[in-house]
Parts: C-alpha cells; sequence; structure tokens
C-alpha cells in the first residue's frame, strides 16, 4: 500500500502548483505550495484538506473564476492522479459556500470532467449534505454519460458507505433515495461500473435489507448475462448473515436433509497470530442434488461480550448421500480491520444460513 508521502507528497503538490500557476497566469501559489510543511505525521485526508484550504485561499472566490483556472488545467496531462483529490474538494467548497443553484450546478459539472483524471467519489459528498435532492437529481442525469468514470461517480460517489468516505446523515436516513440511480446502471457495459452497483446496493443492505432484495428480484426479472453475478455480489452481507429472504432469492433452501458431522478442530489453544484448522463433512440425505452456501462463524470474545464474525468459505452442489469433506485454516494474524483478544472463542460451521456445529478453543495473548 503506498503511504501518503508517495500519493501526495511535496513533489505532486509543486506539480499541482505548477499546473495552476500555468492556467491563472500566477507567478507563484505560495500557499499552495507551501502547505506542504504542514505535512509531517498527516494521512492521506488530512493533507488533501490542507492543500485544498490552500488553494480555495489562493485562487478566485467566485466558482466561475475558479471553474476556468481548473479547465485550463485539464489541458494538460500531468494534471491527474492524486493531485486532483483535493482539487475536487476545492471545487466542492468554492460551489457550494456561496447558496447560488448555479454555482451549485456548474460545481458538479466540474467534478464529472475532474472524475476521469481521479474519481471524485469523495468530493461529491459535500454537495450530497447541502443539496440532497438537487445532487441525487444531477448524478441521474450521469447515468447516461459516455465515460464510464462519470457513471460509476452516480453510484459511487452516492454509497451510503463509501470506504475513505464521510457519511451522510439524510442519504443514511433515506436509503430508497439512489435506487434509481442503481436501476440505470445494474446492466452498464462496464464491469467497472457495475460492480460500483453491486458494492451500492450491498451497502443499502446493512440498513434496509427488504429494499436491496427487492430491488434484486426485480433485477432478476428483467436481467441480462450479468445480473445474477451482481445480485450475489450485492447481497453477499445478507448471506453471510443469514438472511432467509436473499438466500430463498438465489435458491438456497433451508438445508432440511444436510447434515454436518464429524466436526474436528486441530488444537484447544492457539498462540497469538497463529492458525486454527477445523474439518468436518457435509451429507446431503435428500433424493435430489442441493446446492449450499457453507460458512464459518468465529466468535470473538472480548470485554465480556461476544461477537460473531462470518467467513465466507464455499458453494457446493451436494449429490445425494455423497459425503463431502471440507477442511478450513484460519489465521489469528492481526490485521488493519480485525483485531484479536485473549480468552475463550468458538468457530461455527454456517449452511444456507442456519448454524449447524461449534467448536470452542482458547487463543493466547
Amino acid at each position: 500500500m503506498p503511504t501518503a508521502d508517495e500519493l501526495l507528497g511535496k513533489s505532486v503538490v509543486a506539480d499541482l502548483a505548477g499546473c495552476l500557476e500555468r492556467a491563472s497566469g500566477h507567478t507563484r501559489l505560495a500557499l499552495v505550495r507551501g502547505s506542504t510543511s504542514e505535512f509531517d505525521g498527516m494521512s492521506l485526508g488530512e493533507r488533501t484538506r490542507v492543500v485544498r484550504d490552500a488553494m480555495t485561499a489562493e485562487l478566485p472566490q467566485d466558482l466561475p473564476a475558479f471553474a476556468e483556472i481548473i479547465r485550463r488545467a485539464l489541458s494538460e496531462e500531468t494534471f491527474t492522479g492524486w493531485m486532483i483529490w483535493p482539487v475536487t474538494e476545492a471545487v466542492a467548497v468554492t460551489a457550494t459556500r456561496s447558496g447560488s443553484e448555479s454555482d451549485f450546478d456548474e460545481g458538479m459539472a466540474l467534478l464529472a470532467e475532474l472524475t476521469s483524471r481521479l474519481t471524485a467519489e469523495f468530493a461529491i459528498r459535500t454537495f450530497l449534505e447541502t443539496n440532497l435532492d438537487r445532487s441525487l437529481a444531477i448524478a441521474l442525469t450521469w447515468t447516461g454519460h459516455e465515460d464510464e468514470h462519470v457513471r460509476r461517480l452516480a453510484t459511487e460517489g452516492t454509497r451510503t458507505r463509501l470506504p475513505w468516505g464521510r457519511r451522510v446523515k439524510e442519504l443514511t436516513a433515506r436509503p430508497e433515495s439512489t435506487i434509481v440511480i442503481l436501476d440505470e446502471l445494474y446492466r452498464d457495459d462496464s464491469e467497472y461500473v457495475r460492480r460500483s452497483v453491486a458494492n451500492h446496493l450491498n451497502d443499502l443492505s446493512r440498513a434496509d435489507a427488504a429494499l436491496a432484495v427487492s430491488t434484486a428480484k426485480r433485477w432478476l426479472q428483467t436481467p441480462d448475462a450479468n445480473t445474477l453475478k451482481i445480485v450475489k455480489h450485492a447481497l453477499r452481507t445478507l448471506i453471510k448473515a443469514g438472511d432467509p429472504d436473499a438466500l430463498s432469492l438465489l435458491g438456497f433452501s433451508p438445508p432440511t436433509d444436510v447434515v454436518v458431522e464429524g466436526f474436528v478442530i486441530d488444537r484447544e489453544t492457539v498462540d497469538a497470530g497463529g492458525e486454527l484448522t477445523f474439518d468436518f463433512a457435509v451429507t446431503n440425505n435428500g433424493s435430489e442434488s442441493v446446492t449450499v452456501v457453507i460458512d464459518y462463524i468465529v466468535h470473538v470474545k472480548a470485554n465480556g461480550h461476544t461477537t460473531p464474525k462470518v467467513f465466507k468459505l464455499t458453494t457446493r452442489t451436494l449429490e445425494p448421500g455423497v459425503p463431502a469433506r471440507i477442511a478450513k485454516r484460519h489465521s489469528f494474524k492481526p490485521i488493519s480491520t480485525r483485531k484479536y483478544y485473549a480468552g475463550e472463542h468458538a468457530v461455527e460451521v454456517q449452511i444456507n444460513g442456519v448454524r449447524q456445529v461449534r467448536g470452542v478453543f482458547r487463543l493466547d495473548a
């Protein structure tokens, strides 16, 4: 993973300043160039905000003049990459602070022009916070844009749980408000766009499972060659959670004739950073083949509370009477998104959302 200094370091900001100086006619943008003096110890997002503030202080305060400079800079091929993040943020601030609808619309249009150089999905959050309905109406027009980056901005920028993006309270409170955008894009020609649609609907499933399932069901009624793949990815959180409606939509019925036997974990105690291996057999005792989603759950105990974390294991078609042996090795090495605590833990097998067998072990500090 590149560091903040590699993505938005002194040389990148110097290149940005050069592009803006040539576009604006300034001999030197001292504030933009000097903003890097604050970078030590800052994250990428913090650096972005520092450069954004320097730009909004040093470039014209009115949106039309500001936008003219940015469009001139866009004529340079070097005006691209991570230097664009603070530019899009500066556009958002300049376009929304006046309260002018024309500035708002022009600012959104400028984000659409910039997003092919680096996604404007983070900057659009400022517009969403300022006027959600106006932002979504403009984003809806982008769904027919010839540039896949702009179409993706329509769905990615309006996600409720955009990674790295701040939450927009009104957007979170109205999960149904973006469905019209997703409806226009779920059959998009671009995998890049379709992937964003699936991730967007997965976000919505965390707030309103029924809305996500009903939307996916509509899509499956008028599908193309990619729709089932999109729906599976979009409902992945609900599938892991064992949501019966999501499972039923994808053809996974309750595993009434499926039996789990011989569940074994290879140790009672796992060292910190170590691994646990478990295996088991799954048998279909019915008279017809059945497809099952097999997940496993690690129950982590910390501060007196147990938190279940579901992990995808496999999807299998089981023929009648033929046992399938399944094994898995799980690592307890700490990572940035997951922390483990010492104490009693458990691992459990789940099939089509129904928990089957459970084993207990201890994790040492």
